[in-house]
Parts: structure tokens; C-alpha cells; sequence
């Protein structure tokens, strides 16, 4: 595989993360960061992190017409911006460009804009990319059909200052049929990055799946699997989960 061309959006507290995991790669290349800042164009990200030299450049959001694609290209935008982020790379697919959005709780009109993206360029949608959570979305389904009549109950962990109930959680309840209001116990303290345990209640045991975040880099590694995967995939609507299906079946020993 060639290197893959790689432009991010978001420069925040994941984004930087984010950033970080992208640089150390060495089989990609990352052409630029956008970010929501108009005073940015002349920095760069390598210096934001620390690094003696200059790369990628950063660029202001207000910037990223079709202009900006056809003289800066890249084969994959990774977008961890925010909840508008996906209007300012409007013109991106039509240019061939893939998309990986890493957006929580997207409304749906949002996810139906990167649905129609899909339409001229791969899009992978996933409000929580991490490797470990989307495992544990499909090993809980997995489960659930072999135990149907188990009770469930989801605990989500996270840090103190976090609003709502989390998003992956409320997508696990979701797909495991069950209510969120009942089923969906929240516990916001001190700096937990964040953690998700799915218990299944059995007559005579008890079995507990956990994926635990020790740091934001697992969505930058999470982001960077995407990306190698969606890089040589035709135009469509993709997600984590999926792929982690797939490799589900494709990996699960016939006795």
C-alpha cells in the first residue's frame, strides 16, 4: 500500500491527540489540519506538538471550499471537529476524497448529509471509533443471541465534567433492544477517559464485557485502522462496527 494521504479536521483536546497518533505513522502522510481558528494559517501542527521542524500546516475552516481540496488534495479527510464540522468539506467527496466521521451524537439530518457524500466517495461514519468499543458492540450481540433471555445492564463511566449520558452507550442499548432511561446506569467522576461495561445476568452466572479508554490516542489508532481499511473501498456508507462484523465471521472457526 501507498502512503495514504491524510487530512484532519479538529484541533481540540481529542483532535491534537488525534493528531499526534497520525504523525508517528509512517505509512501515512498528514497534508494539513483545519481548524475553527481565522489566525492559524501560517502555524503549524508539527510545532503544536512539540516537534523541531515544520509540517502540516493548519489551515482556518472558512478556507475549505472546493478550491481548497483541488490545491490541497488527500485521499482520506479524518474529521473529529464537531457537530457542523461536516458542511466544511461539502465539496470533498465529489472530488474522490474518503471521509471518516468520528463525530458523537450526530443528529440524523447530519448522518444523512454524510449518507448522501456517500453517493461519490467511501464515507465511514462512527461516533465512537475506538477498536475495543466496536468489539464490544458486536461481541454483546453475539452474546445476546446466544443468551436471548439474560438480563442487561449497561454502566458508562466517564469524567466528571462530561454532559449527558454517553452516546456509545445509548447506541449499545439501542442495538441490544433494550430502554435506555432503564438500562443505562451513568457515573460521572474525577478524570475517567472513558469506560463501558455490558453485564449479562444468568441463572447461575454472570458475564461482563468492559472496554476501558486509558487515553484519547485509541481514537487516533482507531481513526488511522479506519483509514487503511476505507482506503481502497469504493463509494458507500461504512461504519466500525461493520467492519468489525465482518472480521467476526470471517475469523470464527467452523467445528
Amino acid at each position: 500500500m501507498d502512503k495514504i494521504k491524510i487530512g484532519l479536521f479538529g484541533f481540540g483536546k481529542t483532535g491534537r491527540i488525534v493528531a499526534q497518533e497520525i504523525m508517528q505513522d509512517k505509512r501515512v502522510d498528514f497534508a494539513w489540519v483545519v481548524r475553527r481558528s481565522k489566525s492559524s494559517n501560517h502555524k503549524y501542527a508539527s510545532r503544536l506538538l512539540g516537534y523541531e521542524h515544520d509540517a502540516t500546516p493548519i489551515f482556518s475552516a472558512d478556507r475549505t471550499g472546493e478550491d481548497f481540496f483541488k490545491s490541497h488534495p488527500v485521499d482520506i479527510i479524518i474529521d473529529f471537529s464537531g457537530p457542523l464540522g461536516y458542511k466544511s468539506y461539502e465539496g470533498a467527496p465529489r472530488l474522490g476524497i474518503k471521509i471518516i466521521s468520528a463525530i458523537s451524537k450526530l443528529e440524523q439530518p447530519a448522518i444523512d448529509v454524510l449518507k448522501s457524500y456517500s453517493e461519490h466517495s467511501a464515507v465511514l461514519y462512527s461516533p465512537n471509533i475506538t477498536l475495543g468499543v466496536n468489539f464490544l458492540l458486536v461481541a454483546s450481540q453475539v452474546l445476546q443471541s446466544i443468551a436471548p433471555k439474560a438480563d442487561i445492564e449497561i454502566i458508562e463511566e466517564h469524567f466528571r465534567d462530561k454532559r449527558g449520558v454517553s452516546g456509545t452507550a445509548l447506541k449499545i442499548a439501542n442495538i441490544l433492544g433494550l430502554e435506555n432511561t432503564r438500562h443505562v446506569n451513568s457515573v460521572r467522576v474525577g478524570g475517567i477517559v472513558g469506560r463501558h461495561e455490558v453485564i449479562f445476568g444468568l441463572p447461575n452466572q454472570t458475564i461482563r464485557l468492559v472496554h476501558e479508554s486509558i487515553s484519547r490516542g485509541a481514537f487516533g489508532q482507531g481513526a488511522l485502522f479506519a483509514a487503511k481499511w476505507l482506503y481502497d473501498k469504493p463509494p458507500g456508507f461504512y461504519s466500525m462496527e461493520g467492519i468489525i462484523s465482518d472480521m467476526f465471521k470471517q475469523n470464527i472457526p467452523v467445528y
